[in-house]
């Protein structure tokens, strides 16, 4: 927190002038003076009535919903973005040995896969992946919802399958972790900076739907963030979608999350 000293002015007692500058606070900020002399800066809102603050509250929920609706727009025009047919046989190594782009689906319909800089060179190896990629690894939520709704996330870095298992079990993270040994972080933009790619597939045809990076990400972690930027969305009734895409009624879907049971195949 940034502090400074009082300044003597011309003609103003030495002991008059800190007095002198919290009333000079006074009129804009709450001023608070340490033992030392120090006076903070910091510039607080208004202390108000209950109904005053009530009335501040609801000013701001009608920008908030606009801002509800515009994101909402916002989805709507991802699901309408065109596709880009991915042509290139990709390569990882897994858990279970090599996987295709496809394998990473898990039969499942859709793909998210964000770009994790856990790769030797980068800072905190081997111990850790990069501190920024680590905190969305953190805030990634339970994923069997994003399952129930036939999509699933994986993430992607450099590190072999051993010191990304080693990492997963240090810091609890349950997600799907492939090694890249090609050239897919150059071709979808995450060669050289973080970044979350959504996929479908019609059949064994995978096509690229979306792409998220640099702040973006930061908005990414919960199920309803990551199905928003997704070909087919939240998947609910009450979304604007192209016509036949699969919806149900909202809220019907939502389970516990060891409560799923086995997912139906997917569409695709």
């Amino acid at each position: 927190m940034m502090t400074r000293k009082p300044r003597l002015e011309a003609g103003v007692p030495a002991a008059g002038a800190l007095e002198a500058l919290k009333d000079h606070l006074a009129g804009d900020a709450q001023g608070n003076v340490d033992p030392n002399g120090k006076v903070d800066i910091m510039q607080t809102p208004a202390i108000v009535t209950p109904q005053e603050w009530e009335a501040a509250r609801q000013r701001l929920l009608v920008r908030e919903k606009e801002l509800t609706h515009a994101r909402d727009a916002l989805a709507a025009e991802r699901r309408r973005m065109p596709w880009l047919a991915v042509e290139k046989d990709y390569e990882f190594d897994g858990p279970a040995g090599k996987a295709s782009l496809l394998d990473l689906f898990e039969g499942r319909r859709q793909l998210i896969v964000y770009r994790a800089f856990f790769d030797p060179g980068v800072h905190g190896w081997p111990d850790h992946a990069c501190v920024g990629c680590s905190m969305v690894a953190d805030h990634v939520g339970h994923l069997a919802h994003l399952n129930a709704r036939d999509t699933t996330l994986a993430f992607v870095s450099r590190a072999p399958q051993p010191e990304i298992a080693r990492v997963k079990a240090r810091m609890g993270w349950t997600m799907p972790w492939y090694t890249l040994t090609d050239e897919f972080d150059a071709d979808f933009g995450v060669d050289e900076w973080h970044g979350t790619n959504a996929f479908i597939r019609d059949g064994d045809r995978v096509f690229r739907t979306y792409f998220i990076n640099n702040r973006g990400d930061e908005a990414l972690g919960s199920t309803w963030s990551y199905l928003d930027m997704t070909a087919l969305g939240r998947q609910e009734e009450w979304e604007d979608s192209p016509e036949g895409y699969p919806q149900t009624p909202p809220y019907q879907w939502w389970n516990w999350h060891d409560e799923y049971g086995a997912a139906e195949p997917a569409q695709g």
